[in-house]
């Protein structure tokens, strides 16, 4: 791609960030990084949100870990710390030492850093979630696997702690979010074009 159509894809990217963002200046924090460019922060979810993954519970500390978990015994995650949690008329949990975990589909509000439980857990086991539908169609993307190899790299520098991981298949990057409402995918369709990089949201707005 020629520097002049990097400009012009960065020009159209910057317009549509400041219309989704109705030109809000953001205010840099460790989990939305000054100088994002494509995948700049979306706006906070209006209401509940479900998260599906490990809740772990150290020393009274809990964080809901929507990403992956160290191979340890007790587990471990960074995770987004929880507030409103109770173990009471809650199963399906394991204990060592200090330590309670389980897997459970968490509904509750998300401010940017943390999450705030409203209603009871569910066993994740037990979870009924609404199936999504595929964003690709199951069809392979138009990605170039260095280009995208690239794209991974950045990658933590730009999203912080809002990255739970990503991975390059079927000619695509694929990138899971701890939430997007749309925002960052619209953007990364606009600078590098669209069927080649996939945006997913761990965080998912309650269905009414």
């Amino acid at each position: 791609m020629t520097r002049i159509r990097r400009l012009a894809l960065a020009v159209t990217a910057g317009a549509l960030i400041c219309a989704l963002a109705a030109c809000a200046t953001p205010t840099p924090s460790d989990s939305s990084p000054a100088g994002s460019g494509a995948f700049a922060s979306p706006e906070l979810p209006d209401g509940d949100v479900i998260g599906q993954g490990t809740v772990i519970d150290a020393d009274g500390r809990v964080r809901l870990c929507l990403g992956p978990i160290a191979e340890s015994y007790p587990p471990q995650c960074a995770g987004l710390p929880v507030t409103g949690w109770t173990w009471e008329d809650v199963e399906g949990y394991e204990t060592a030492g200090d330590t309670r975990w389980g897997a459970y589909a968490v509904q509750g509000t998300y401010d940017g850093e943390s999450f705030t439980v409203t209603q009871p857990p569910v066993i994740l086991a037990l979870y009924d979630p609404m199936t999504s539908p595929d964003p690709t169609g199951a069809e392979p993307g138009r990605g170039i696997a260095t280009e995208l190899q690239a794209i991974q790299d950045e990658l933590p520098g730009l999203l912080g702690s809002d990255l739970l991981s990503a991975s390059v298949a079927d000619s695509r990057l694929w990138i899971d979010v701890v939430w997007d409402d749309g925002t960052r995918q619209a953007v990364a369709d606009a600078v590098y074009g669209e069927e080649v990089i996939v945006v997913r949201s761990a965080l998912r707005p309650v269905q009414g």
